[in-house]
């Protein structure tokens, strides 16, 4: 797996995927679509710790530096 995430689109997954767990949390956002969105939150942590994704590879997306 290459790399396919730059910094910033990391660190902007993250504060979202933080977002939507405290909004899920406080029970701001209940039922299914607070699971659906934990899920969704779950899969940005996810793909910003291994700095893939494999959306971006299907729409041909790089947003990191190449050396």
């Amino acid at each position: 797996m290459k790399k396919n995430m730059g910094a910033a689109d990391r660190i902007i997954r993250i504060f979202i995927a933080g977002i939507i767990a405290t909004l899920y949390f406080t029970k701001i956002i209940p039922g299914t679509l607070g699971i659906v969105l934990l899920t969704l939150s779950v899969i940005f942590v996810l793909t910003s710790l291994i700095s893939f994704c494999p959306l971006y590879t299907l729409l041909g997306i790089k947003t990191c530096k190449t050396k």
